[in-house]
């Protein structure tokens, strides 16, 4: 086992090392770069040949709106109309204008998102040299259960889909769970399956997450079935049918290890894991306070966090302590605060405050992403970014819920004089984990259930998958005599000044009172 994974790392990191390369060389050719990758997508979309000052003027910014028809046109009929290249299949999101959208994939775009792995893999390579000698898992990412059956062709979504043939091969040998989890019946099973798989991998070496709320619930559930999985380990056999399609993982060596550990333990999870390395997550905005607690959970692990990867495309990627514009994949131009009008990226000056727009080899064209960024400096001419959130979104674990989900709300529950005035989204509470409040006065007798106002939430496809995961406890019902005066004192109560205070539909809070 030992010579086969440090061999296919070793062709791993080697397939890998052009995309470095290449980014290096060519930081400092940014303008020539992005103006060459834009001709190539204008052709391969269009048929024309166009400079970026053409391009600019001919085509409008858009949104998920301005493609919905030619996609589900796409769907149904299998051909692509949004480019003249086939999709190969159409990845499902949610986001700040639909509970679900689909996103085609094209090679084209899948060649984008390969060549920036590479860049990423090869530089976890260098700056974490143990890496070439262990397992790693990279998350698996499954659908929320209402959505199984609508898109079961589309279940098996694990990032290392996103590679080439041979380099998904390569990451085959070197993962430690085996993607087939995503066709398990629940999440809770899928979620099962991964850390009964994680608990039997002594050679586990890298963690990559996208949300470290996501981290902390495996840690979590591996000591709450501790006894269960130590079992499984011990037999090779599940103790849940629902699993039974899954080969089960055996090893006594895990088994025994695991049964003994104390969870009280600083570095219980080096523990399991002795060669365990690095945990990779998001580390910013909202969930800046969840990192900070898994890296306490993981006392001795180096930590790295993530850049900007929407579904519709990737933004910044970690690369020498910054967090770079992935230049080579797609073509950039980015909204300056309260601008109409974008700018390309070499024109970028530090300090600004920019939302990026992205055209892609998915067909996509001048898309807006509604994420803000601060550039923080340059990596020779590549302008270097923080994320600093979501615009008009709260987003406490990955959910993306935005106001035109908060106003649908508000108006559902509207009845007779009961008045919902706002959806509070709370980051912490000592008695619950991360979830919403709907704020209300008025007659107290037609107000809604905490069920009903979930099912309600639940149309949008990462409040479920969340709630499926239990990453966001159960919302709650707030009905006061006197919303605006609570709401006041809860804004304040969370550091704002009470004369900048307006009522929003939406607004996250950290801390709540009673």
């Amino acid at each position: 086992m030992g010579i086969l994974l440090a061999a296919s790392h070793r062709v791993l990191e080697a397939a890998c090392r052009s995309a470095f390369q290449r980014f290096r060389q060519q930081a400092s050719q940014l303008e020539w770069v992005q103006r060459k990758k834009l001709k190539h997508l204008v052709l391969l979309h269009t048929g024309q040949q166009l400079s970026y000052e053409q391009f600019a003027k001919k085509y409008p910014l858009t949104r998920y709106a301005d493609w919905k028809s030619n996609i589900e046109q796409s769907r149904r009929s299998g051909k692509n109309y949004l480019s003249a290249e086939k999709i190969i299949r159409f990845q499902p999101t949610s986001g700040s204008s639909e509970a679900l959208k689909f996103i085609p994939y094209t090679q084209t775009f899948l060649n984008e998102l390969d060549q920036a792995i590479g860049l990423w893999l090869r530089s976890l390579y260098r700056q974490y040299p143990k890496l070439r000698n262990s397992t790693h898992y990279w998350s698996v990412s499954w659908l929320p259960e209402s959505q199984r059956k609508l898109l079961e062709n589309d279940n098996l979504n694990d990032d290392s889909a996103l590679l080439n043939v041979s380099k998904r091969i390569l990451s085959k040998i070197t993962q430690s769970v085996p993607a087939e989890i995503a066709l398990a019946e629940s999440a809770e099973d899928a979620m099962f399956a991964t850390v009964t798989y994680l608990a039997a991998d002594k050679h586990l070496g890298m963690i990559s997450v996208w949300s470290p709320t996501f981290a902390l619930q495996l840690f979590d559930m591996i000591e709450q079935n501790q006894a269960e999985i130590s079992m499984i380990l011990r037999t090779g056999k599940w103790q849940r049918k629902s699993l039974d399609f899954l080969e089960a993982p055996k090893s006594c060596e895990q088994s025994y290890k695991l049964r003994g550990l104390d969870f009280q333990s600083s570095d219980v999870w080096k523990q399991l894991w002795p060669k365990l390395t690095l945990i990779s997550s998001w580390d910013t905005a909202s969930a800046e306070q969840w990192a900070i607690q898994l890296q306490k959970r993981a006392a001795g692990v180096s930590f790295e966090g993530k850049g900007l990867w929407a579904t519709e495309g990737i933004v910044t990627l970690p690369f020498d302590g910054q967090y770079p514009l992935s230049y080579q994949s797609h073509f950039y131009e980015f909204l300056l605060q309260d601008a109409e009008l974008p700018i390309p990226s070499w024109q970028l000056k530090q300090g600004d405050i920019v939302s990026p727009v992205i055209t892609t080899g998915s067909g996509l064209m001048r898309y807006v992403i509604d994420d803000e960024l601060e550039v923080t400096g340059f990596y020779q001419q590549v302008p270097c970014f923080k994320f600093l959130g979501r615009k008009l979104t709260v987003d406490l674990v990955g959910e993306k819920l935005d106001h035109s989900v908060a106003v649908n709300v508000l108006s559902q529950f509207q009845i007779e004089d009961y008045v919902p005035i706002s959806l509070l989204g709370i980051e912490q509470c000592s008695d619950k984990k991360p979830h919403y409040v709907l704020l209300s006065e008025g007659n107290g007798q037609h107000q809604p259930s905490a069920a009903q106002l979930d099912e309600h939430l639940k149309q949008n496809f990462h409040y479920e998958l969340a709630r499926n995961l239990g990453q966001l406890d159960e919302p709650e019902i707030k009905h006061v005599d006197d919303a605006w005066h609570y709401y006041k004192t809860l804004a304040m109560h969370n550091g704002m000044i009470e004369g900048n205070i307006k009522p929003e539909p939406l607004k996250k809070m950290k801390i709540k009172i009673d």
